[in-house]
């Protein structure tokens, strides 16, 4: 079991941080919009460096958990219009 957590964890990580280049803040500079998508995106990126830093300690429970909410910003995100995303292949849920 432990094999398995450790490439779940390792796979969501990599993940997120595909998602997080290919998310593209999608409203106009300047409006509300824009600086909800700005903060989502922080939010994702944010997830990301905890589930990093949660990996290097060796506890990948909480590293999945990071990967795994940073990627729920991005998705949530995305469904509402705050970032433009593939909508082909395996990074979104739109």
């Amino acid at each position: 079991m432990a094999a398995d957590l450790e490439e779940k964890t390792d796979r969501y990580g990599e993940l997120l941080a595909e998602a997080l280049e290919e998310a593209e803040v999608a409203p106009r500079d300047g409006t509300p919009m824009a600086d909800a998508a700005d903060e989502c995106y922080e939010m994702a990126r944010s997830y990301l460096e905890d589930g990093r830093h949660f990996r290097e300690d060796g506890d990948p429970v909480n590293a999945l958990a990071s990967f795994s909410y940073g990627h729920a910003w991005l998705d949530a995100g995305a469904r509402i219009g705050l970032f433009d995303v593939p909508t082909e292949g395996h990074l979104f849920t739109v």
